[in-house]
């Protein structure tokens, strides 16, 4: 589908986003090509234009997730692991995570990718990294292809995992792969779909799963191909004190130092959660434009700690969103993750560490950094088309119009975008995913997680019930 010329009219309160620019009110947004064309009062419709009436919403850039697991959404809220700490929740899962096919992927994404429109977030990216043995190996492929086919902006890394079981890793060892065999797809996978070029719907990242289940030498050649390829790198670090253990055990250095030593710094590397970096580690991340994905309910949730995110900011570390995976998060919603962020840092740093301007450009702007998107995060003529608009005509936002640019952020339960667009086109519409039945996708999706609930407690013989 191509994009089409939209204008937004008389937007209620307009967020670009742009360097010292307050929030704008009443003015128009023209979309055309897939870009903000222009921005002003009373712009003048193209002919065959679709116009918008953005008279009663807070109109925001699309939202960037910096980090995410979408096969997930299968496995949320399971009673055996809800107060599992990461180390014992991913044995849990990866029993059940081992029953993935390729039906189970293409819905799931179709859930995950919905709840993030839904929410306001237009570009996404994911984190696989399992392959189940005897499985078809196009899972990237076919989350890929229904991501776009949604008309999402996916950023999508090839995970991987290379230690098992029986060689001291955490999965069991059929959902491991040999080196060989995952750098010929991480090579395939580039040539098929990546797209370096600017306002790229789709671009592939390489992402080890962790330093605790994968080689040194992986890690070391997996850096040092993605540089050939002109592609960017990402993984888990520091997100427990566990890990920390395992890296000062294993290789006799903190976790920073370990990825260091093995390349893995620089602006085309960033990290998932980032909690235990002590005070040289996070200027070593300022000074080498190492980026962080932070994800504040994932952390929350198993336990795991506060990423120390204003710090950070202040010595000037790339920072973005993640909503983590929906197993860890138990939703997508990219909403309520920023609602979060600006919330769980009054608490660990200061009532005035997150205000709702920081907030929300680590939700835009930042993200865009982190995954060198300069196009996207902001509304101006020659950025992406990519908006989110809430509509502030509802009861969560009553009493709450002294600042309609930040009642989303406080208010509300992480209501739905009245619209979604993407590149130009409009992927949620009153509310509603474009094109697809929610009810139904429901329906299917609880088909397919409970037979693999199912198949794993009779392959493992315990109840995750």
């Amino acid at each position: 589908m191509e994009p089409g010329t939209i204008l937004l009219r008389n937007c209620h309160t307009l967020v670009t986003m742009v360097d010292g620019e307050k929030p704008l009110r009443g003015v128009d947004v023209l979309l055309e090509g897939g870009r903000v064309s222009a921005v002003g009062p009373a712009l003048r419709s193209p002919a065959g234009a679709r116009v918008i009436d953005a008279s009663r919403c807070v109109v925001y850039p699309g939202f960037v997730n910096t980090h995410h697991h979408l096969y997930q959404t299968l496995t949320r809220n399971i009673p055996a692991v809800q107060d599992a700490k990461l180390f014992d929740w991913l044995v849990g899962l990866y029993e059940i995570w081992r029953e993935l096919d390729t039906e189970a992927i293409e819905v799931s994404t179709r859930v995950g990718i919905g709840e993030l429109l839904l929410s306001g977030c237009t570009t996404t990216t994911d984190h696989f990294y399992v392959f189940p043995r005897g499985a078809p190996q196009e899972f990237l492929d076919v989350e890929i292809e229904t991501a776009l086919r949604m008309g999402a902006r996916f950023h999508p890394t090839r995970g991987s995992m290379s230690r098992g079981r029986s060689q001291g890793g955490l999965p069991p060892d059929d959902v491991v792969q040999d080196p060989e065999t995952i750098l010929k797809d991480c090579d395939r996978l580039i040539s098929k779909y990546h797209d370096p070029k600017p306002h790229a719907m789709c671009r592939i990242a390489l992402a080890p799963c962790s330093p605790f289940s994968v080689t040194t030498e992986l890690l070391r050649d997996t850096i040092a191909f993605a540089r050939r390829k002109g592609v960017i790198c990402h993984t888990h670090l520091c997100e427990t004190k566990d890990e920390e253990a395992y890296c000062l055990q294993t290789h006799g250095l903190r976790p920073l130092e370990y990825m260091e030593s093995v390349g893995w710094v620089g602006p085309d590397v960033w990290y998932a959660h980032g909690i235990y970096f002590n005070e040289a580690e996070i200027d070593r991340l300022a000074r080498t434009g190492t980026g962080i994905a932070h994800c504040p309910t994932s952390n929350l949730r198993l336990g795991s700690g506060i990423c120390p995110v204003p710090h950070m900011l202040e010595k000037g570390v790339r920072v973005g969103i993640g909503v983590d995976g929906s197993a860890s998060n138990d939703s997508s919603n990219f909403l309520r993750e920023i609602q979060m962020a600006l919330l769980v840092h009054r608490v660990g740093t200061a009532v005035d560490a997150m205000p709702a301007r920081r907030v929300l450009r680590m939700a835009t702007v930042g993200g865009a950094e982190v995954l060198g998107h300069p196009e996207l995060g902001r509304i101006a003529p020659g950025c992406a088309a990519d908006l989110a608009l809430f509509n502030l005509e509802r009861i969560d936002f009553a009493g709450a119009m002294a600042d309609p640019a930040a009642a989303p952020v406080f208010c509300g339960g992480g209501i739905r975008a009245e619209y979604t667009i993407v590149a130009g086109r409009v992927v949620v519409e009153n509310g509603r995913l474009a094109g697809e039945d929610e009810a139904r996708l429901f329906h299917r999706a609880n088909e397919i997680a409970a037979r693999m609930l199912q198949a794993a407690e009779k392959t493992t013989g315990r109840s995750y019930v």
